[in-house]
């Protein structure tokens, strides 16, 4: 938690890591409650738990970071529900080869034994617990102890060594894969 300063007063705010983790300890019930006082408004009677999670855990983070960009929007209101799987994967990556490359100040979470790690993309390397590692596998072996592909660790490559984001784009829901041989 940290506290800030509104009209005078301190005000403690809770980080959104900790409020989604708190989310997930929530029953149908307690997760019902919560939607309650972040929309102002009931649920809908029959939205099943894990729904109610992941739209909760989305407003927090949307008032807190900000809501998805125009392009983004646009291109989820082009994808129709009717587009399968395949075609909503091309469009997806097409949409995704704009975007080109990290860029410093672009901050990877990575949630690594129960601890959210953060690591700031810098010009000259990646910030991450007050030192600056020229490689992301460097920085993964300092959080493990372990070698690690460092761009797969924090979610940007798959176990084939492909880019799930082309040239290594920010990392919004990092996977879990365990360390490279």
């Amino acid at each position: 938690m940290r506290e800030k300063r509104r009209n005078g007063r301190v005000t403690t705010e809770t980080s959104v890591e900790d409020e989604i983790a708190h989310l997930r300890g929530l029953d149908l019930k307690g997760l019902r409650a919560r939607w309650q006082s972040v929309f102002q408004r009931p649920p809908p009677d029959r939205l099943p738990r894990h729904l109610l999670f992941a739209i909760i855990a989305y407003r927090i983070q949307a008032d807190r970071f900000g809501e998805l960009d125009h392009e983004t929007r646009q291109l989820l209101d082009r994808t129709g529900a009717k587009e399968t799987g395949a075609a909503m994967s091309a469009r997806l990556a097409s949409f995704d080869q704009k975007r080109t490359e990290l860029t410093p100040g672009t901050v990877l979470v990575r949630e690594w034994d129960r601890r959210s790690q953060r690591v700031m993309v810098m010009s000259d390397g990646f910030a991450w617990n007050g030192q600056t590692y020229d490689s992301l596998s460097k920085v993964a072996f300092a959080i493990t102890g372990t070698n690690w592909n460092g761009p797969r660790f924090f979610g940007l490559a798959r176990r084939n060594g492909t880019s799930t984001r082309n040239n290594n784009k920010k990392s919004v829901c990092p996977t879990d894969q365990g360390p490279a041989a």
